[in-house]
């Protein structure tokens, strides 16, 4: 009897001890793995930073014993978020600069810049955020009472969308800017008496950056750091910043390597022929947290400044184009050069013409070559017959919000028939077979369930227009988490470690206040992040 009661203790002992340690178990959750099934779970297991086990049911005790576990008490949990477009460090920069988001009027805007100069004076004033489109006189402002405000301090003010500036005299005069000054793609808007009015788009802008004051370090540090809070707070685990320097990313991966920044980097390298020289022959870096493997190239401008390049005139400025930001030829250059190396070319095109000029120069300069992945960036204005360049292995990159931040004026813009192949997202999901999603901010909102609600509903927040805007182009839940998700990582080359909760990849995950996929559609904007993980890490 005693030799059966030590066999049992023995048998007991090993059926305990045999369980693998791990660091953190998540049960109870409404698990939505992402996979590619699409299946559900309930429990996962994480070890060192990475899923070892996920569980359909809720015997995962049975095998796991944990330092750590976690009731998540029926909450729906996804896929650490990916913004698949965005500009990470420019975000952080806005927040050390006078914030115009959402200002109504011209006038708002001096009141603004006059009390930031106020409580922080500065010899060189920056600002951030305009949007002449919503006020309710929708033309763009004027330097003259910026002159009269600060007449010897240089003032320069951001649109919104990065592709204009407004700026004054004490600026234009410091960069060396007159009315016959020349600057190719792009324009120096003057009045109807040839006075410049201030308002720079595109190509002339990089004489005013040439003079801007350079940041310390310690501003650039407060930047990122700003930039990951806002980004974690809403459950974004992985950020594409659309067009990064040497310098940045450098100071990205070292915040990075001394744990003083957790928020994983897709670095698109600015297009600039020093960076360009430095990255392509130094080739792909990879970290766990970073990743430079793509040159960000810029195509056109802007539609909401008309800076986007269209095959046929604007339909409300008659004769008007707007312009390549890149020439036609150093496009096909560029991506003759890209081709040549590992690394993708991620290219900014709004207007049908940019469109497909780029898709031009992609297809010929990939022909036979194969999983490149290159990516059309915002693909915002596309012809009809050009969709099926998308059948070729070209990603497009897209922003919801901005369908439906555009809607309004879009059709002014483009007339009825154009404005048929503009934020065309299903029809570009489609012909690629996957569509990256994400959100240009800080041109729009940070908030990625502002992009979901954007691609199902097709609504502004007051759920107008009724039905949704060209509904159409309305992409499903599952089409959207993927896009947000396992699509954005696939965009990345990084599926195999990310974008869906299963075995061996990065714990990153969220647990949100309510099933996405279930609830009300017009409450998904309001919806929160509850609980924020990195690589099995709390970071919320």
């Amino acid at each position: 009897m005693k030799k059966f009661l030590l066999f049992c203790s023995i048998a007991f002992f090993f059926a305990c001890t045999s369980k693998e340690e791990v660091d953190l178990i998540v049960y109870n959750a409404n698990i939505y793995t992402v996979d590619k099934d699409f299946s559900k779970a309930c429990c996962v297991a994480i070890k060192d930073g990475k899923f070892v086990a996920v569980a359909e049911t809720a015997d995962i005790h049975k095998k796991y014993t944990a330092k750590e576990e976690l009731d998540a008490k029926g909450k729906t949990i996804v896929p650490g978020l990916i913004d698949a477009h965005c500009h990470f460090y420019g975000l952080g920069q806005n927040q050390q600069v006078v914030d115009l988001v959402g200002t109504t009027s011209f006038d708002e805007i001096l009141e603004k810049v006059v009390a930031f100069q106020k409580e922080r004076p500065s010899n060189f004033i920056m600002g951030s955020g305009w949007d002449q489109n919503d006020w309710e006189v929708k033309e763009f402002p004027t330097r003259f009472k910026l002159d009269e405000l600060f007449p010897d301090t240089p003032v320069v003010l951001e649109r919104i969308d990065g592709h204009a500036y407004l700026v004054n005299q004490a600026a234009l005069n410091l960069a060396g800017i007159t009315e016959y000054t020349f600057v190719e793609g792009g324009e120096i808007v003057l009045d109807e008496d040839t006075n410049i009015t201030g308002v720079l788009i595109d190509g002339p802008m990089r004489m005013i950056n040439a003079v801007m004051p350079e940041p310390s370090r310690e501003t650039q540090i407060q930047a990122l750091k700003d930039a990951e809070k806002l980004c974690l707070d809403y459950g974004l685990t992985t950020v594409n910043d659309a067009g990064l320097g040497r310098e940045t990313i450098e100071l990205i991966d070292s915040l990075q390597q001394e744990e003083e920044l957790s928020i994983r980097v897709y670095a698109m390298v600015a297009n600039y022929p020093e960076n360009l020289d430095y990255f392509l022959d130094k080739g792909i870096i990879k970290t766990d947290r970073l990743n430079v493997r793509s040159i960000k190239v810029y195509g056109d401008g802007a539609l909401g400044s008309r800076g986007a390049a269209l095959r046929e005139p604007y339909s409300d400025q008659p004769g008007h184009f707007g312009a390549m930001v890149t020439p036609v030829d150093e496009i096909g250059a560029l991506a003759e050069r890209i081709a040549a190396s590992d690394y993708q070319m991620n290219t900014h095109a709004i207007g049908d013409s940019a469109n497909v000029v780029v898709l031009r120069a992609y297809e010929k300069a990939l022909e036979g070559k194969e999983d490149r992945r290159w990516k059309v960036e915002h693909a915002q204005v596309i012809s009809q017959p050009d969709f099926d360049y998308f059948e070729k292995g070209i990603i497009p990159s897209i922003q919801p919000t901005h369908a439906t931040s555009d809607m309004y004026w879009a059709e002014d813009r483009l007339g009825s028939e154009r404005v048929k192949g503009a934020y065309a997202f299903k029809n570009l999901l489609d012909k690629a077979g996957l569509v990256a999603l994400g959100t240009d901010f800080p041109v729009e909102q940070v908030s990625p369930f502002l992009t979901f609600y954007a691609a199902v509903a097709r609504q502004d927040l007051e759920n107008y227009p009724e039905g949704g805007y060209q509904m159409e182009n309305a992409l499903s839940r599952e089409e959207t988490l993927k896009g947000m998700t396992i699509w954005a990582a696939y965009s990345n080359f990084e599926e195999n470690e990310k974008g869906s909760i299963e075995p061996g990849k990065f714990a990153d995950f969220v647990i949100l206040s309510d099933d996405i996929m279930t609830m009300p559609i017009d409450s998904v904007p309001n919806l929160k992040a509850e609980q924020v993980f990195v690589g099995g890490k709390q970071m919320k």
